[in-house]
């Protein structure tokens, strides 16, 4: 019964996201549900099991979930985006529209800026250049998502990304966990997408399609939409409603200093990693008051809040005559996290307390019993709670909070570095997640006036196949030669 219970619990948590239900209250209720059929005491599991994870994933990430969102609401409205966008799509011209959109993309999400962010500044830039170049509207979705929801968010080496960022307190690790391999995923996720994308654009001239029909976005009833709203704060961690407050500076600037906060975070981020954080004296974290804890438990968020924080006063300094009301700015940022992160943390409370019911047992033995060693079972779970919950970062949560220990348990027996479970469970988490019900998914196909028939397959093409590859060549890679 207990094992049913969890079953009908992730069903329903499932189908009323997609439905457009607040994860703040559904989370809670299908965790109440859960714990129900198992016998177990509801108002403990909610106050204790519930809310003290869901705090827990709130005192470890939110300053990422803050400065996240705030550094790319100012690099939106100074401009930055906008003016690192039409750089490349100029450079590259409409000879080459889809490498300029996903180039694009890729710039500057990993260079920090959020998804949404990246998603709004893009679509009417790739609409203008695939028009010009007479390739189909439909393969616009897909060429964004290559660029922006692939890579740079789960195996490009020192990616801000908060999937990057949830692993490393789990198994003590950096956001350059694994640079070679992450190299590695990478260059097969971006080959493999543009090899795809420049086959359907092929096939395309062949039979003479064309752009298509013109169709009128209103990017203000997209935002407005409460629907979209609830199931793209599930999915990454800004809220697209917040895009309409602040407000856009009169001009661009130039490209270097539109580019340089981005460079800023990568340039800190690796700093802070690789050569100040080691070279600190931080035994005082292993006091009570610090939380028991150590530099591996903390560094890598260290690492990627200061790199976050650095850029934003870059940007605020180059950029200041085009922010021209800072802090509306900077108040629409800040308020784009607080959504994000307690929706995704409601998720973490569910998975925390189906974790503790007895049947959960059952479903880690399960796991764990998959063929193929640790990675392979790692693989998997994080696949599948992002599959089912419709989040990257809620999926990995969840994993990680209810496993980690056994799999850091079974690294050690058998030789196999953190680093190497890290990007594992990153780009794992990276894969399903693109499902239909996912927000980031129906957020983007909305902003380029596509339909799921439209163009769906080619985002499960270069957004789930190429990462299921990559996926696929670091297991056996990292069982062969280990973690580089």
């Amino acid at each position: 019964m207990g094992l049913l219970g969890i079953v009908v619990a992730l069903l329903l948590l499932m189908v009323l996201a997609f439905r457009g239900w607040s994860v703040l209250l559904l989370s809670p209720a299908a965790a109440l549900l859960a714990a129900a059929s198992a016998g177990e005491p509801l108002l403990a599991h909610w106050t204790q099991t519930f809310m003290g994870s869901a705090a827990r994933f709130i005192a470890q990430f939110f300053p990422i979930f803050l400065l996240g969102a705030l550094f790319g609401k100012l690099m939106d409205d100074s401009g930055s985006v906008t003016a690192i966008a039409g750089f490349l799509t100029q450079r590259l011209g409409k000879e080459r529209a889809v490498l300029a959109v996903v180039l694009a993309g890729a710039f500057v999400t990993y260079g920090g800026v959020s998804l949404f962010v990246a998603f709004f500044v893009l679509a009417p830039m790739a609409q203008a250049l695939f028009r010009a170049a007479a390739i189909p509207r439909r393969l616009m979705p897909a060429s964004i998502a290559l660029g922006t929801s692939t890579f740079t968010m789960s195996a490009l080496p020192g990616t801000p990304a908060i999937q990057n960022a949830i692993p490393m307190p789990f198994f003590g690790t950096t956001p350059f966990a694994a640079p070679g391999l992450g190299v590695v995923a990478s260059a097969i996720m971006l080959g493999f997408g543009l090899w795809w994308l420049g086959r359907a654009e092929a096939s395309a001239r062949r039979s003479g399609e064309g752009f298509g029909s013109e169709r009128e976005v209103s990017l203000e009833a997209i935002l407005e939409d409460q629907v979209l709203r609830e199931r793209a704060t599930t999915a990454r961690e800004f809220d697209p409603a917040e895009m309409r407050h602040g407000q856009h500076g009169n001009d661009v600037p130039p490209i270097l200093q539109a580019a340089l906060p981005l460079i800023v975070v990568v340039a800190v981020n690796l700093l802070m990693s690789l050569v100040v954080l080691p070279r600190l004296d931080v035994a005082f974290l292993s006091e009570a008051q610090w939380g028991s804890t150590s530099l591996a438990g903390v560094g890598g968020v260290w690492s990627v809040i200061t790199a976050l924080a650095a850029a934003i006063i870059v940007v605020i300094v180059v950029n200041r005559r085009r922010l021209p009301a800072l802090r509306d700015s900077m108040d629409a940022g800040a308020n784009a996290s607080v959504l994000p992160a307690f929706s995704v943390a409601s998720l973490v409370g569910f998975g925390a307390v189906v974790a503790a019911l007895p049947a959960f047992e059952i479903v880690r033995d399960g796991v764990l019993t998959i063929g193929g060693g640790p990675l392979v079972s790692l693989a998997v779970a994080t696949n599948a709670l992002s599959a089912l919950t419709g989040s990257a970062s809620g999926g990995l949560t969840i994993a990680l909070d209810s496993l980690a220990p056994t799999y850091m348990a079974l690294a050690a027996e058998e030789g196999i570095s953190p680093d190497l479970l890290h990007r594992v469970a990153v780009i794992g988490s990276g894969t399903l997640d693109s499902l239909p019900h996912n927000g980031a998914v129906v957020t983007l196909l909305a902003v380029c006036g596509s339909t799921h028939r439209e163009g769906y397959r080619d985002i499960v093409m270069v957004g789930i196949v190429g990462a299921i590859l990559a996926l696929a060549a670091v297991i056996v890679l990292g069982s062969i030669f280990g973690s580089f």
